[in-house]
């Protein structure tokens, strides 16, 4: 079994120039963990997955408050934070995805495939054909590949 026999065909991409936001709600509307980026003649330049939307949020600074009879009092002025959430929010693909990417080529066998995304620690994998993306192999597609078809 190759990679082009379980990859997904149909796959969802980010271009470097597209907001973090933008992504977050492909993300969240799509029920995945990330997709890759792509030029305009479909080279895949990187990944971005949720952990990368979190670890950018994660340098926002959060203003101290509490709690006093069901409401929130701020002991801190919430400006900077508003800005900051602001520029994260505009902030581009190419600012937060990882450009190490680990791809296959749609020739490879998935036991290779399997090894690969275990030594690499990686959820997906991008397929390609001529260095052109073609599809993506996830954790769920490994799965599904293993378990007969029943009907």
């Amino acid at each position: 079994m190759r990679a082009r026999d379980i990859m997904t065909h149909d796959v969802l991409v980010a271009k470097p120039n597209d907001s973090v936001e933008e992504v977050a709600r492909i993300l969240l509307e799509n029920k995945i963990s990330g997709i890759p980026v792509v030029d305009a003649d479909r080279k895949v330049l990187g990944i971005i997955s949720e952990k990368d939307l979190i670890i950018k949020a994660g340098e926002l600074k959060v203003p101290f408050y509490i709690t006093l009879f069901d409401s929130i009092i701020f002991l801190e002025n919430t400006m900077r934070f508003n800005n900051d959430l602001k520029k994260y929010t505009a902030l581009k693909v190419k600012d937060a995805m990882t450009t190490k990417v680990v791809a296959v080529d749609e020739d490879e066998p998935v036991s290779n495939i399997v090894k690969l995304m275990q030594a690499k620690k990686v959820n997906r994998v991008p397929v390609l054909r001529h260095e052109k993306l073609v599809g993506i192999i996830t954790r769920n597609d490994i799965l599904k590949a293993m378990v007969p078809n029943n009907g």
